[in-house]
């Protein structure tokens, strides 16, 4: 409640109403004050959504969304076939809040109208994205006028994959995805194994930001993803272009890492500060890894310790200024002897001129960490002053 100078944490969703979390939670304040949050919950084929509306104190559920039977086994990380929902994202617009989440290997969303704090009305069934092609690991926006679209990935394993979105015309009305469109091809797959993300793997990251600022830019969707320099080199960059026309047509993508080397940019997260129009990206780098020892290197190999970077366009996307190390030292996932590496993304946001990224972090550069340096990952945050 003090801008992120003291936390408070508390435990929810440990049985109860809110069932028992399992992973991949997602969050998100409206214009309102409403809180949403979803997640998945073990043992279970629906996804949750909760609503705090003094936030973040205390949660009710609102809504348990059962996802369309879209025909297709669902690929997920650590499993070959399962038939709960995965990788959710939860959203708000203009009177509305979206969730989309993969769902029997489809693109899936639904959306709830949103009147004041706390009067929010029911969910939609869920819309199953257009298109013959599978695909997960993706990301959602509202645009000014309600309008929705989606992002997502192919199944491609260690690349080359393709990129889709897809748009809803009318939001909360009755018209549905039109038909999804290839975006773009990327070398980075959907379980693209890297030094620094050797076990979890990493895919492009796809993700969306909409600018909704009343600005110059009002109206203009912006689009994240990660790119391989050549297949298979490890050589990662994370890349955004924009569209002016709600996803039909793209810009060229501008490169937003500035370094010089060869090393992975990997799991980059948007966000865009509704009061200024400004765009902000962050991202885990390895640039600082040449395996030649501290401080950028832990263990004496080349490209696998990473910390949080991240940079800002002031211009609509069309570049992004010097990047900004976030993160006081480097982490390392293999060091800490766990199997999740850095996780499968990290979160973002921006507000008002403050850029907050959380990620995961053993470096104990904080030197309060109680696991100490190179051991469990926890979570960490900073504040980011963008005058």
């Amino acid at each position: 409640m003090d801008g992120g100078t003291t936390w408070t944490t508390q435990i929810i969703a440990g049985g109860g109403e809110l069932g028992l979390a399992c992973c991949d939670s997602s969050r998100a304040f409206d214009a309102f004050g409403n809180l949403f949050m979803t997640y998945l919950v073990y043992n279970g084929s629906r996804l949750p959504v909760a609503l705090s509306t003094d936030g973040g104190v205390s949660f009710d559920l609102i809504a348990s969304i059962i996802p369309k039977v879209a025909g297709l086994p669902l690929a997920s990380r650590g499993h070959a076939r399962i038939s709960f929902p995965d990788q959710p994202t939860i959203t708000t617009g203009p009177g509305s809040v979206w969730v989309t989440f993969t769902g029997g290997a489809r693109i899936q969303a639904a959306g709830a109208a949103v009147q004041g704090l706390g009067r929010v009305g029911p969910f939609s069934a869920p819309e199953v994205a257009v298109g013959r092609n599978a695909g997960h690991f993706g990301d959602i926006a509202v645009g000014p006028s309600g309008r929705v679209l989606v992002v997502y990935q192919d199944q491609s394993g260690e690349g080359p994959g393709r990129m889709y979105t897809d748009l809803d015309p009318d939001g909360l009305g009755p018209a549905g995805f039109d038909t999804a469109r290839l975006v773009r091809w990327t070398n980075v797959g959907d379980y693209d194994a890297i030094p620094a993300a050797a076990t979890v793997t990493v895919d492009a990251e796809a993700g969306l930001a909409w600018n909704r600022s009343g600005g110059p830019n009002d109206g203009r969707v912006y689009l994240l993803w990660t790119q391989e320099r050549r297949n298979e080199s490890n050589d990662m960059d994370v890349m955004v272009q924009f569209s002016d026309d709600d996803g039909a047509t793209w810009s060229e993508a501008v490169r937003v890492n500035d370094d010089t080397g060869k090393t992975s940019q990997f799991d980059p997260k948007i966000a865009l500060d509704q009061t200024t129009g400004n765009v902000g990206v962050a991202w885990y780098d390895c640039r600082n890894d040449l395996g030649s020892g501290p401080p950028g290197d832990t263990n004496g190999l080349e490209n696998d310790d990473a910390m949080i970077y991240a940079a800002i366009s002031r211009d609509g996307g069309a570049s992004f200024e010097p990047n900004l190390r976030v993160a006081v030292a480097v982490s390392n996932s293999a060091d800490s002897h766990w199997t999740l590496d850095f996780g499968d993304y990290e979160g973002l946001a921006f507000e008002a001129g403050t850029l907050f990224p959380v990620w995961a972090d053993n470096s104990n550069s904080t030197r309060d960490n109680p696991d100490g340096r190179l051991q469990q990952m926890d979570v960490y945050t900073a504040r980011v002053e963008v005058p």
